[in-house]
């Protein structure tokens, strides 16, 4: 993926012992609207049967003492499982944080994360509202969040004693972290363009460990910290022009000796095995190195299979979508001409900002040997706002519509995992790039030059 953000937020664990184990779990989710539950831990995932009734049974390996995640399609929450674990778990999935409810060996540690829960959601559902806050009334509701859950962290019987340590640890990491995102977060939420805080607001704990295995797995405020700084150093590292974050972030990454936060990040760096990235073979043998995630592996072995077909002067993949303007439209009709796709959505901010310039270049081009094709991939419940997006807009060129979202063909045959993309073609229906230059981009107009396209 082109210079991304690493803002991660992988809901997972905390490293207290090596070998694996099983745990029972058992429980009921009512008025659920899958029959499934999936439980995720830091290097798996399980998929677990809900009977007719809501209930279900199973066995977890448990790797370590630490945080997993549990989720239903629509809902999801942090669970603290040890080797010692008995767990019972009851919920309405209509109204699941309301609900949720742990019995058994392990209860009062959870029942008080989602008590915890409660507090945070409350207070940071709106971030619009939250982040806009000035410095100082933005200090004291941090606060306050923080005394608060403190109050019932030391109110809460029946708490195993290192876990009680962990979590007051973790709630000085959810100041810290509140402290480094505030700049960013007040910036693009009150609208203040360039903004910096003031001398007096404080700065982060510069003796703050950030390569520490035990506080990345039972922390979700410290492994939030670990990323926001990791991007922090990205984007001050990056240099105006380099697109790819991996040349940064490999090095730094080799560098950390906690295997959890090393997994973590260098998974980001998949989504840049791309076709368009000349370095792809590098990063994938350096990813399967580097990374203990099976899962992650095999997906990315399928994906980096996928993009070796996609070099240039290969045939490209096909379509055939729905026109705006009535009937469907193939690649295969369009030979003749060079063809630039834009994958995108009508919700995908960067994707509404490279429209003014690849308006300007369909202008520019305009009657010359050039087709430019807008794939829309928007949901099929979206079809009548993207037909008003498009109308609003006067969006020119040939405009489509993907018969199945990120699941189209044309998409999952150039493994696209993020928009906006773009495709160039060539007259014969092959590959010119697969991820081409964007609109806005000067190297855009370069390659068409370069290809004589006039």
């Amino acid at each position: 993926m082109k210079q991304s953000i690493y803002s991660l937020v992988l809901i997972l664990t905390n490293f207290l012992a090596f070998s694996t184990e099983t745990i029972p779990l058992t429980g009921k989710i009512t008025n659920s609207s899958t029959d499934k539950l999936i439980v995720r831990g830091e290097l798996f995932e399980k998929e677990i049967a809900l009977k007719p009734d809501g209930t279900f049974s199973t066995t977890l390996p448990i790797e370590y003492d630490g945080v997993y995640l549990i989720a239903t399609k629509n809902n999801r929450a942090a669970m603290y499982l040890t080797k010692n674990s008995k767990l019972n778990i009851s919920a309405d999935d209509a109204n699941f944080y309301n609900t949720i409810k742990f019995e058994g060996t392990g209860s009062a540690e959870n029942n008080y994360w989602q008590q915890k829960s409660a507090i945070l959601i409350k207070e940071m559902s709106n971030p619009q509202e939250f982040y806009s806050n000035e410095e100082s009334l933005y200090l004291n509701r941090i606060k306050e969040m923080k005394n608060n859950i403190l109050t019932l962290l030391n109110n809460t019987r029946l708490l195993d004693k290192s876990f009680k340590e962990n979590e007051k640890k973790s709630l000085d990491y959810f100041e810290q972290l509140q402290i480094l995102v505030y700049e960013r977060y007040h910036s693009h939420y009150a609208k203040k363009e360039g903004f910096k805080t003031s001398d007096n607001f404080p700065k982060v704990d510069p003796l703050i460990n950030y390569d520490n295995e035990v506080d990345y797995r039972f922390s979700s405020h410290y492994k939030q910290l670990v990323n926001a700084n990791f991007n922090n150093y990205l984007t001050s590292k990056i240099e105006s022009g380099d697109e790819y974050t991996y040349k940064v972030a490999l090095p730094e990454i080799k560098k950390i000796k906690s295997k959890s936060i090393k997994n973590a990040l260098v998974q980001n760096l998949a989504y840049e095995v791309i076709a368009g990235n000349p370095d792809s073979e590098m990063l994938y043998n350096e990813i399967m190195a580097l990374s203990d995630n099976n899962k992650l592996k095999e997906s990315l072995t399928a994906k980096y299979n996928k993009i070796k077909t996609m070099a240039v002067g290969k045939a490209s993949p096909t379509f055939e979508y729905e026109n705006f303007k009535g009937g469907k439209t193939s690649l295969e009709s369009l030979k003749g001409k060079y063809v630039y796709i834009d994958v995108w959505a009508t919700w995908c901010g960067p994707c509404r900002k490279e429209i003014p310039s690849l308006q300007k270049i369909e202008e520019d081009y305009h009657g010359k040997n050039i087709e430019f094709v807008s794939l829309s991939i928007d949901a099929k419940k979206d079809y009548e706002k993207w037909r008003k997006f498009v109308e609003e807009k006067k969006l020119g060129g040939i405009q489509l519509f993907a018969d199945n979202d990120w699941n189209s063909k044309f998409v999952t045959d150039y493994a696209i995992e993020g928009i906006p993309r773009f495709i160039l073609v060539d007259p014969n229906g092959n590959i010119v790039s697969a991820d081409a230059p964007r609109p806005s981009d000067p190297k855009l107009v370069a390659k068409f030059e370069e290809l004589g396209i006039k």
